[in-house]
């Protein structure tokens, strides 16, 4: 098994998927006007529409209604990301912050109040963790 992508449903398609361009500095692949991708080298980020929920089962999810996942992004510099984000994003939930796991974080919400968490390893064992 491969976990591939996480998929966020939202409302407003358009109003999402360029935050996540803007935010990420990744361009958006369209498949049709109700889906778009997000893709990494190391995993893809998928925005679908409310109008796709009803191909898999009417009702089964609904937008800006996320509590308990962060969408997570490895960046080079996450203090840069920080500086960069700063009159983009209009607020933040925590400044960059060191991780006692050893990870520099600044997380955020994107437009439909999903949490997203840009940051960099800095510890010797965090480095180690993603390194290719």
């Amino acid at each position: 098994m491969d976990l591939v992508s996480i998929r966020i449903i939202t409302g407003d398609i358009a109003r999402l998927v360029g935050f996540y361009e803007k935010a990420t500095g990744v361009p958006a692949a369209w498949a049709t006007e109700d889906f778009a991708e997000l893709t990494t080298p190391r995993a893809t980020l998928a925005i679908g529409s409310t109008r796709t929920v009803p191909l898999f089962a009417p009702g089964s999810a609904r937008p800006a209604d996320n509590h308990s996942v962060i969408i997570e992004f490895l960046v080079d510099d996450v203090d840069r990301v920080h500086a960069d984000l700063a009159g983009f994003v209009p607020d933040f939930v925590t400044e960059p912050t060191t991780m006692p796991w050893g990870n520099r974080s600044l997380l955020l919400r994107d437009p439909d109040g999903n949490l997203v968490n840009f940051f960099t390893p800095v510890t010797p064992a965090a480095i180690a963790k993603f390194a290719r």
